[in-house]
């Protein structure tokens, strides 16, 4: 597509943007009631993985700012959701832990991640769902290597 020619219907960068944007509304419409955000779920996420992660690896994982992160962090800490701990081989460094409530909010988390991952790909066959993960995926790689 040209300049000339362009189209917000027929840009990706639109599309994704207003797929995200639903996305988001839809999902927040779902994790509110369990206390949680669209800004603290993917780092839930992250932890729900692997605890014990430093600020700056989540910050890595995540692809955000670090000032967002130590925000984020901070919000989770004073909400309950996390503990930091000094780091076992460094002091200076804190590790980012989950509390019980935290770990016991994983799996109506999830449930309400793929009901929206559901609605979202309703009529989709398998390879479809596949193809378009993959697809976004490589988006990612792109841009994020740009």
């Amino acid at each position: 597509m040209t300049e000339t020619n362009f189209s917000r219907i027929q840009s990706e960068g639109y599309q994704v943007n207003h797929m995200a944007r639903l996305f988001i509304r839809a999902i927040q419409d779902r994790i509110k009631p369990l206390g949680l955000s669209t800004g603290t779920f993917p780092v839930m996420l992250a932890l729900w993985e692997k605890e014990g992660q430093t600020q700056r690896e989540l910050v890595q994982e995540l692809g955000v700012e670090q000032a967002t992160m130590a925000n984020t962090l901070s919000r989770m800490e004073r909400d309950g959701l996390v503990i930091r701990r000094a780091h076992e081989a460094d002091a200076r460094v804190q590790t980012v832990w989950l509390t019980e409530r935290a770990r016991g909010l994983r799996d109506p988390a999830i449930r309400a991640a793929t009901e929206v991952n559901d609605l979202a790909t309703q009529g989709m066959s398998e390879q479809q769902r596949d193809d378009f993960t993959t697809l976004m995926a490589q988006v990612i790689a792109n841009l994020s290597e740009a």
